[in-house]
This record gives structure tokens, sequence and C-alpha cells, in this order.
């Protein structure tokens, strides 16, 4: 059964985002996907549709000339993370570490406990690189070793990068992290050639890190890494064009509504860097929040060895 669901969530993500969903009933967002002839769809106004698979236009997210500084052209993805649902398992950080061979405390996604005040409820608040469509970072690189796509994921080509470190000077949610020594990845994070749009494959010492978005796992039609392995589905990820964000458990919502209906907010929206992450506060909390669950940094799970 599970094997089913992880196929189902695969091949639902592929049509979702992979492919431009094309259907004679109008504009569509993909919902659910349960037999290879019959594709069950949800319409703009929220009703569920059934639409013949062979009606359904398949078109490759992927240009023929793919050129990782540019990504994907008529995209712009965008990440929502639910604090009401987060309980800091930390499944996320080490999906993360493990897929892009990170060691020791250099997490580019980090768990943090939040309280405004002894008077307030504490919280806990996954953060990573917010992917500014305006991001200072950008500005400050004097080599244009970090960059940003048409597809809006901002990426940083360590083979560029000269150590100056003005970017996490420039970034203001301090998320970016720096290779101080020589990186002990393993000899599997060098097997293959490099490539700006795999982050962290491999690090190099004297260069800087960060969250990229994972663009190596959306060109195989699959959700970052983050997104998959939370067990609480902390975290959708979509196309802002298409105005659909999925979770790990493979549902999905219309973004636009769910940012409206749960007061979706963006970090210091007033330095003007309009992030791609968005948060939805922690109201109703569908998890209890447990003080004793992990160290409150995040980095508890990154110095185990698995």
């Amino acid at each position: 059964m599970e094997e089913n669901n992880q196929q189902s969530k695969r091949k639902f993500f592929e049509l979702g985002i992979k492919f431009g969903l094309i259907a004679t009933a109008g504009t569509v967002l993909a919902s659910k996907v349960f037999a290879e002839e019959t594709v069950e769809l949800m319409s703009t106004d929220g009703h569920l549709i059934q639409v013949p698979a062979s009606e359904v236009k398949e078109v490759s997210l992927k240009p023929k000339d793919y050129d990782p500084r540019v990504g994907f052209p008529g995209k712009k993805f965008v990440m929502v993370v639910d604090l009401a649902k987060c309980k800091n398992a930390l499944k996320c950080q080490n999906a993360c570490n493990k897929g892009h061979y990170i060691t020791g405390e250099n997490a580019w996604l980090k768990v943090y406990k939040m309280q405004e005040s002894e008077e307030t409820a504490p919280y806990f608040m996954p953060t990573q690189c917010q992917h500014c469509d305006k991001p200072p970072c950008v500005k400050v690189c004097p080599v244009d070793a970090t960059f940003k796509r048409e597809d809006g994921i901002v990426l940083i080509d360590n083979e560029r990068c000269i150590g100056c470190r003005f970017c996490m000077a420039a970034c203001p949610y301090s998320i970016r992290v720096f290779n101080w020594n020589e990186p002990e990845q393993g000899p599997i994070a060098n097997q293959e050639e490099y490539t700006p749009d795999f982050c962290g494959e491999p690090s190099v010492k004297g260069t800087v890190d960060k969250c990229d978005f994972c663009p190596h796992q959306i060109v195989k039609g699959e959700l970052p890494f983050c997104v998959k392995a939370c067990p609480n589905d902390v975290f959708a990820f979509g196309d802002s064009y298409e105005d659909a964000v999925t979770n790990g458990s493979g549902e999905t919502f219309k973004l636009s509504k769910l940012l409206k209906d749960r007061a979706g907010h963006r970090l210091m929206e007033g330095l003007g860097t309009e992030p791609s992450v968005f948060y939805l506060p922690p109201v109703e909390r569908l998890a209890d929040f447990e003080e004793g669950l992990k160290n409150f940094n995040g980095f508890e799970s990154v110095h185990k060895k698995e």
C-alpha cells in the first residue's frame, strides 16, 4: 500500500508540475490521479471533475536547451510553510542533508523555537533560503556567483564563488552557510559533473552554500526533499503561475485561496525582498508543542551518522 501511495504521489506531481494541464473543461488544478485512463481534477471553482487522460496534453517542463542558470521559463516556484503543523521532527532537515550530502552544522534548513514573549505560546519555525524576487545577495556578489533564475530560484555557482561572504552579509534572513573546512562528503558527491543547479554536490571549502529549492528534483517531476520527508505536511511546493502547491501527501491546494484563508505572510515583508516562501501562522495547532523533542537549534540530527 505504501509503495502504491508513493507511486501515486510521483504520478500526481508529474501531472501537476512537470506537465502543464490542458483540459476541455477549462483551467484546472491537478488533484488526484487514480487510474491510467481517467484523471480527477479540481476546477477553479472548487468542483471535482473527471477528465480522460487522453485529453491531458503533456508539455515537458525541461527545455531541450536547458540552462542551469536560466531554469524553467514560464514557471515561478514557491513554497508554503504551515507553522501550525510543525513539531520539530527534523525529518525535513535530515532529508535535505542526505540529499545534498551536507555534514556538520552547515544544514541549509534549520528549525527554530519561536516565542514572542513569556505570555505567548511557543511554536517551531522552519527557515531556509527565501528565494527572493529581489534578492540583495545577488546585487552584492562581485563575480556573479549568486544569481536568480527565470523561475525565481536563487542559486550559488561555487565554481565562481570566491568566498568574500558579501552575500551572507546582505541576506537579512541569515540562511547562508560558509564552508570553513573541507566538506567530508565522501566520493558519492563527486561522481557526477558539477552543475550550479545542484548546490552542495560537491560543496567546496571557502565557498558559500544554501537551500536551492531542489531543481534537480523538480526536473524529475518530484517535490523537494524537505516537502516529501515531512511527516506532518508542513511544507507545500508549487508554481505560483499555476496558483497551485502540493504537499508531501500529494494533496494540492489553490495557492491564492490558501494564503487568503489562512492569513499567509512572508518574512520581513517591509524590506522589499519579496520572498517566494510563505508562512501560515501557528493557529489552531495540529501538532502539540513538545519542548523536549529535539534541540531547538536544529543541529542535533546533523551530527548523527546514518
